[in-house]
């Protein structure tokens, strides 16, 4: 019998699909084909989102919060998420790498993505295991794509396995010239000795913009040693500042000429560039030492030196190359301009305040600027390899190598988590909180959104409130997990993290747990995933389902690119009034389960007028029916199952996420 996965993909296709096939090869150079794709490409639209249980035992917050902890399977959870697309800042997830031990698929998923179960480990030994992979990821990438902003930003780990083929389907689904850039981080520091050739230190973070012309990526924060090379000898008003060169590297033929030394006489050439600064701000800098100074050509083929007016000017050699940062000495008798002018400009040296062109040497040598601390970059720019030096061009971001003393190691993840809950939890490998904050730093905003569809342990979670606490940001995160089939460690272990980070509970040497760290003000909702939504669902819904559903999925024309929440009264006896929103406007749900779908009338309308004033909530009104029968100008009315259903991105006519064009 002949397996499919093993036949090439130009058999089994169409005409028209290899004509297609010809065309994106013509057109872009490059194009991924594997089994299965086709259908792959358009899963994700048999999707259906899925009612949302609000778990409060589980959530770590006693009113709504921006940060979501979601146990379900991502796929069906960033379809509901609806409210959220085009709305998140940075993903950033952590995928299974197809080891043979953390892949699942499960192959109904190739017809209905729909069905609950997560499949069978793929073993190494599958011959299909990469392209089962790619058929995995292709829609969920897809469906990452469309839950970043414009300016959005995803951040993917990888290693070796399938590093090339995940680069691939994100060139073709971002586009090659959105790829900001591959990061090299060394997750071990010494060798293994349990492989036969090369022991691998490495993995990577692949890291795409939406649309790289929106994209930004911020400065690092600046270290103590960076700062040290800035002190203040001379007392400078301005603050610390260290040496900088004054040679700019692009020429420009009218800042190409000699400068003489204010101490020597000497004259100093910028060499094949130019001087950065304006010929009059030098100027200004030179008289600063105490001399008077003027522009004069000396036949050099550059342009007019500056130079000490009624000065002597030394002798430039016959062929000298002026290309170089060449000096040119003054051997000659000074005469008394010079020699008055060498003495206060030595005075100044000695006792005052540098001018910002100064002379290395005690005053013997080149010139050079002052960089003053209070004017650099408030951070340092992400390079090729992490270094102490400070850059102020423009850089470009390509492939990354990070050490561990920068981004943390493997068996730091292990540790920390180790430390929050305890050592038996089973995960082998954890990235270190101080990789993902790295990454958080430079593309998430400080009030941004960060979203992890492969949770785990929750590390993503973890180093957003641990950033928050340190630095003072608002960033919120969403995290989605499923667990497995024989461990729904979703509620035993992301959870049991998140809010021991919060309380600031950990694990001591004796395995008791005692709050060992400063507690922080922060919370998450726990999220439940349960059926699939439909109208006839949503009419069935008892009324504590169905004010869930609303809560977690309302949004407004004017607020869905921050996708705001609704915060819930709790514990309450209001009849109508469920919640509120940033506005203080109140929510008001007319439901009681099948037998009573609720209208909105006129002695319900009075009804929903008492309760805003019981409980502190303006108009307009947001009012969710079946039925209105009296109108308000005081009330936005909503009707049931219709706007719940286009909130989740549905219709009564269509069960397809995502009908509309993409922003």
């Amino acid at each position: 019998m002949i397996n499919k996965d093993n036949i090439t993909n130009l058999e089994i296709l169409s005409n028209q699909e290899l004509i297609a096939i010809i065309n994106k090869m013509v057109e872009r150079g490059v194009s991924l084909s594997f089994f299965g794709k086709k259908n792959a490409q358009y899963i994700e639209k048999k999707v259906k989102p899925r009612q949302v249980e609000v778990i409060q035992d589980l959530s770590c917050s006693k009113t709504a919060n921006r940060n979501k902890l979601i146990e379900g399977e991502n796929l069906q959870a960033m379809v509901t998420l609806y409210k959220y697309r085009n709305s998140v800042d940075l993903i950033l997830t952590d995928p299974p790498y197809n080891t043979g031990k953390d892949f699942r698929y499960n192959d109904k998923w190739d017809e209905d993505p729909n069905d609950p179960y997560l499949g069978e480990l793929v073993k190494l030994e599958d011959g299909s295991r990469h392209t089962k992979w790619m058929k995995f990821m292709l829609p969920r990438l897809q469906m990452m794509k469309a839950m970043l902003k414009k300016s959005g930003v995803l951040a993917i780990c990888i290693d070796d396995r399938e590093l090339y083929h995940l680069g691939m389907l994100l060139d073709e689904i971002f586009g090659e010239d959105n790829r900001i850039g591959i990061i090299n981080w060394q997750k071990s520091y010494s060798p293994r000795n349990d492989n036969t050739h090369i022991s691998t230190a490495t993995e990577y973070v692949l890291v795409y913009a939406k649309n790289l012309e929106y994209a930004n990526t911020s400065l690092l924060s600046r270290t103590d040693k960076m700062n040290s090379i800035y002190t203040n000898p001379d007392k400078d008003p301005n603050g610390d500042w260290t040496s900088g060169d004054p040679c700019a590297r692009t020429p420009n033929s009218k800042d190409r000429y000699a400068i003489q030394s204010p101490f020597t006489g000497d004259l100093h050439y910028p060499g094949t560039g130019s001087w950065r600064f304006k010929k009059t701000d030098i100027k200004a800098e030179l008289e600063s030492w105490g001399i008077k100074y003027v522009e004069k050509s000396l036949n050099d083929g550059r342009a007019k030196a500056l130079v000490i007016k009624n000065g002597i000017i030394p002798e430039i050699p016959v062929n000298q190359n002026l290309d170089d940062q060449t000096t040119i000495e003054f051997h000659g008798e000074a005469n008394s301009i010079m020699k008055k002018g060498f003495a206060v400009a030595e005075k100044i040296r000695i006792n005052g305040v540098y001018p910002k062109i100064f002379f290395l040497k005690e005053g013997k040598g080149r010139p050079r600027y002052k960089r003053y601390l209070s004017q650099v970059k408030k951070g340092r720019v992400p390079l090729t390899y992490w270094a102490d030096e400070d850059y102020e061009e423009e850089f470009i971001l390509g492939c990354q190598s990070w050490p561990y003393e920068e981004s943390g190691h493997s068996q730091t993840g292990i540790r920390e988590l180790d430390y929050v809950v305890g050592k038996g939890h089973g995960f082998t490998t954890v990235k270190p909180l101080k990789l993902f904050e790295k990454i958080i730093q430079l593309w998430c905003p400080n009030d941004g959104i960060v979203l992890d569809p492969f949770a785990g342990s929750g590390t993503t979670g973890h180093a957003v409130m641990e950033l928050n606490a340190l630095t003072g940001s608002e960033r919120a995160f969403i995290l989605i997990e499923k667990g497995e089939e024989s461990d729904d460690y979703t509620r035993s272990l992301t959870q049991v993290r998140l809010a021991r980070a919060i309380s600031g509970e950990r694990v001591d040497k004796d395995g008791k747990i005692r709050v060992l760290e400063s507690p922080m003000s922060e919370g998450f909702d726990y999220w439940f995933l349960k059926r699939e939504v439909d109208a006839s669902t949503i009419l069935k819904m008892r009324r504590e389902e169905i004010i869930d559903v609303i809560l977690t999925s309302h949004w407004e024309e004017d607020t869905k690119k921050s996708a705001y929440n609704l915060e819930r009264f709790q514990d309450n006896d209001f009849k109508y009034l469920v919640g509120k929103n940033l506005r203080n406007e109140g929510f008001f749900i007319i439901w009681d389960g099948e037998k009573s779908v609720g209208q909105l009338d006129i002695n319900v309308l009075k009804t929903i007028a008492n309760e805003a004033k019981l409980g502190s909530v303006k108009p307009p009104y947001h009012v969710y029916a079946r039925y209105q029968l009296y109108q308000s100008p005081n009330v936005m009315f909503y009707q049931i199952p219709d706007k719940i259903l286009a909130h989740l991105g549905l219709n009564e006519n269509s069960d397809r996420y995502n009908n509309e064009e993409e922003e």
